[in-house]
């Protein structure tokens, strides 16, 4: 199955225990009919793979459709995982707060920059060895 427009494409790959869908391009307010479309036809399997590594942009509506999706998803005791996001689209993840929510699987190199940029954001602790001259 697949959806594709200029800005959008969506291919699915149903497995026994898995579905496999892989979203490109954008999804936003002209594009997310589509994305849901495509989440919301995926059958129902115990997970939900959802390939984000070709999308270059995520906006609120796509965030509505991710968490109503996610939603459905667990209601019929399945689980959507989100593997694989730009870094563009895990910043929109972590700032909605959507990674607390829904297991995101990003690769390492990502994961260990999103760490260095939150230690450099953490107010520096001074060292407990220094002493100060009075």
């Amino acid at each position: 199955m697949e959806e594709r427009s200029d800005r959008l494409d969506v291919q699915v790959n149903v497995g026994d225990r898995v579905v496999r869908v892989r979203v490109a391009g954008e999804v936003d307010i002209a594009t997310v009919a589509a994305f849901r479309s495509a989440l919301w036809s995926a059958p129902a399997r115990p997970v939900l793979h959802l390939e984000m590594s070709g999308l270059r942009l995520l906006s609120a509506a796509g965030v509505r459709t991710l968490l109503a999706a996610h939603l459905r998803i667990r209601a019929r005791g399945g689980e959507l995982i989100l593997v694989d996001p730009t870094p563009v689209v895990a910043r929109v993840l972590r700032a909605t707060g959507l990674h607390r929510v829904m297991t995101v699987l990003e690769p390492t190199g990502v994961v260990e920059a999103a760490r260095l940029v939150d230690a450099a954001r953490r107010p520096a602790t001074p060292p407990t060895d220094l002493m100060l001259a009075a």
